[in-house]
């Protein structure tokens, strides 16, 4: 069973910055796709930012500019950057991964509250 564990999430201003990470339990390079999904109280689970194993990236037009997925395939590590945060970003945050044989896997999600 493949885990995924998020962590850096927390609270920071408007307009301030945090790096999300997601470390998997496996080779990253065993998945067709991860990315970050993104839940905000009483709306639904919505797509962030995802990377394939080639190297493509799909963004929300809402962090487009703002935020970054990359990875580090010797840490099996996904992260997602996040700049100019606004109030609207505030959720939790799950790590999410395609396998090739088109299994999904799910984080335990990391909250993040932008907030003066």
């Amino acid at each position: 069973q493949v885990q995924l564990v998020e962590s850096g999430g927390g609270l920071v201003q408007p307009g301030g910055s945090l790096r999300l990470s997601c470390v998997a339990s496996r080779s990253i390079f065993s998945f067709s796709t991860m990315a970050w999904y993104r839940q905000a109280p009483g709306s639904q689970r919505e797509l962030v930012a995802s990377l394939t194993s080639g190297d493509s990236t799909n963004y929300a037009d809402s962090v487009k500019g703002r935020f970054t997925i990359s990875r580090d395939n010797a840490k099996n590590t996904v992260y997602l950057r996040m700049s100019s945060l606004k109030p609207e970003d505030t959720g939790v945050y799950y790590c999410n991964a395609l396998g090739k044989t088109g299994s999904l896997y799910w984080g335990q999600g990391t909250q993040v509250t932008v907030s003066s």
